[in-house]
């Protein structure tokens, strides 16, 4: 088998092991495909994750990612016996490289220029909840159930950017009760809340992600990069280097081609169509 390090270029000819892919035009499907235990990860699908959104850095075809799960469920977190069990056995070296090793995940999904849709129904708990977290938007089913299960294991609610991102989606006080709870966040309320921009009837919950994740990836590819990045940085940024920022970035976005292709268009009264240069 080959290692999970060895993902190939272009994304549409990779075939994964540990999770199924299918690349439709500009987007890539990616399916936690362990059904019959609500897609739960191991120490190996964490790591072929994290070399696919990698890997998403040099592929320009793909303009936008779908994460979701198979058979009617997102992801339970990392697999009990598969991880938990082995992580009792470690000592500090060895648990801090994993702890490192799935932070890598959120890392790695972040700096990938495409905006990511997760596409949530039935269970979402632990890791799973952070792959949620970690995407650009997130649609659900109304039988999403989100829950950050660490304290439930013993465990702090700080666990791969959940105690930086979680609450500057659902606000610090919303964040600090489901981290010190464990308990889980229902899909109305996660609307409530803004963790879920709507939810969308089971049934045509992928579809509506991959709509919403095309419509996305036939916009401006450099000037959507730019978006993501900025979103990312200005966290760290007084409002003042915040506008100094957006000011550089978007300076260079008017370099584009696409946007003289925007202007052409609406010059002729016709709908822009953005080629990414």
């Amino acid at each position: 088998m080959k290692p999970a390090n060895s993902v190939t270029l272009p994304l549409r000819t990779y075939e994964p092991h540990h999770f199924l892919l299918s690349v439709d035009g500009p987007v890539a499907i990616v399916t936690l495909n362990r059904p019959e235990r609500k897609n739960p990860l191991t120490f190996e699908s964490y790591r072929e994750l994290t070399d696919f959104f990698h890997a998403c850095t040099k592929d320009d075809e793909v303009k936008t990612v779908v994460v979701t799960g198979a058979g009617g469920n997102f992801s339970s977190g990392g697999d009990v016996f598969e991880i938990i069990g082995p992580l009792v056995e470690m000592d500090t070296k060895g648990l801090t490289a994993f702890t490192r090793m799935t932070g890598e995940l959120v890392k790695a999904m972040r700096a990938a220029p495409q905006p990511i849709v997760a596409a949530v129904e039935g269970i979402c708990a632990g890791a799973g909840a952070i792959i949620a977290m970690a995407s650009d938007i997130r649609l659900a089913a109304p039988s999403a159930k989100v829950a950050f299960l660490f304290n439930k294991v013993g465990l702090a609610g700080c666990d791969m950017g959940a105690c930086a991102i979680l609450p500057r989606i659902i606000g610090q006080g919303r964040a600090s009760e489901l981290l010190y709870t464990g308990r889980f966040m229902s899909a109305e309320e996660g609307e409530r809340w803004g963790f879920f921009s709507r939810l969308v009837d089971s049934g045509e919950l992928l579809g509506e992600a991959c709509n919403l994740a095309r419509m996305i990836g036939t916009g401006p590819t450099y000037a959507n990069t730019m978006t993501k990045r900025m979103l990312a940085m200005e966290w760290a940024m007084s409002v003042e280097e915040a506008i100094e920022a957006e000011a550089v970035a978007q300076a260079l976005c008017m370099t584009t081609e696409d946007f003289a292709r925007a202007y052409r268009a609406f010059a002729a009264k016709e709908k822009p169509v953005f080629r990414g240069d």
